[in-house]
């Protein structure tokens, strides 16, 4: 019997071959990926280390506390900001003092509007004083100190505590100061918040600096209905604050605290020092803004919220454009 002559098959005689060149093919293909991979994270990293403010930087958190002037001030801060080029994100309505406060403490705000006199007293706990360069020489330097927060330049406008009336009513009675008040404090109603006749900065505070007067009565109300009462003639003062807007439109006068038992309340941006490092633009932003803020703008613009209903950021944006901080 003839031996069978084997023949390598047909499909298996360029197999080899044919498999080492997709072999080699395969891995130039993964170094010209890898390459290709390794060139786009470079290039990555180039952009965050090269042009950080191309939207990849963090925002800058704007608060505020929970009440209508610093809702506006809020805003007018933000707008600011963005208009500087800077990312803003908004955390207004936070609270009072201590929360907003706390908020700076713990990096959940980078900045908010506050005032010097509360940073004193509710803040500091310090001593009063009717200085308003040396109230705010002493909350800016213990605010970096002990807080490592930073306050930017204080406003003209001062929101303390005050005394108001109308101005028929004190013209007939002849008082013109808190003095004069106390003087005829037996003929005079007083309306305002129920709290104040126990705060040590209201009626307990205006007693101890003034002489222990007796009213003919106080008419506790809620503190949106004290301007209301005293222009219908309920009442005969009424407890204010320097920049209610209520005081420019019914043409109030607020009494002279002529023994200065409040403090000024100067408003200002507080800002974490680690941001202010970070972003030093925001100072140039937002101290171009405080001159702006007197008394009588911030009655206006407090009016517009609170008597004519309009939003406060509708009102911030508004008296920007105005001051040409913002284009139209």
């Amino acid at each position: 019997m003839t031996a069978k002559t084997s023949w390598p098959r047909p499909e298996l005689s360029w197999q080899g071959p044919l498999i080492l060149s997709l072999g080699s093919l395969l891995t130039l293909s993964m170094l010209k990926t890898t390459r290709r991979l390794a060139l786009l994270a470079l290039s990555g990293l180039a952009v965050l280390v090269l042009a950080p403010q191309r939207g990849l930087a963090r925002p800058i958190i704007v608060g505020s506390k929970d009440f209508t002037e610093q809702f506006i001030l809020g805003e007018m801060y933000a707008l600011a900001l963005e208009a500087a080029g800077f990312t803003v994100e908004r955390k207004l309505n936070l609270g009072g003092t201590p929360v907003a406060h706390a908020g700076l403490l713990s990096g959940e705000i980078d900045l908010y509007p506050e005032y010097t006199g509360t940073g004193l007293l509710t803040v500091l706990k310090l001593p009063t004083s009717g200085d308003p360069a040396e109230v705010y020489a002493t909350v800016a330097r213990e605010y970096e100190s002990r807080f490592r927060l930073i306050w930017l330049d204080p406003a003209p406008m001062n929101n303390t505590q005050a005394l108001a009336m109308t101005r028929t009513r004190a013209a007939e009675l002849g008082i013109a100061t808190i003095s004069d008040m106390v003087a005829k404090a037996g003929e005079l109603v007083m309306i305002g918040p129920p709290e104040f006749q126990a705060r040590e900065d209201g009626l307990p505070g205006i007693q101890a600096a003034y002489g222990n007067f007796r009213l003919k009565a106080y008419k506790a109300v809620d503190p949106g209905l004290r301007y209301q009462g005293l222009v219908n003639g309920e009442a005969d003062v009424a407890v204010a604050f320097g920049t209610d807007g209520e005081i420019a439109a019914f043409d109030l006068v607020l009494l002279e605290d002529d023994k200065q038992l409040f403090p000024p309340y100067q408003v200002a941006p507080v800002v974490r020092k680690d941001t202010l490092e970070a972003n030093p633009g925001i100072a140039a932003a937002l101290n171009a803004l405080s001159p702006l803020l007197t008394d009588e703008v911030m009655q206006r613009l407090n009016y517009e919220v609170s008597g004519n209903r309009k939003e406060p950021a509708e009102v911030a944006r508004a008296f920007l454009v105005e001051a040409g901080i913002l284009k139209k």
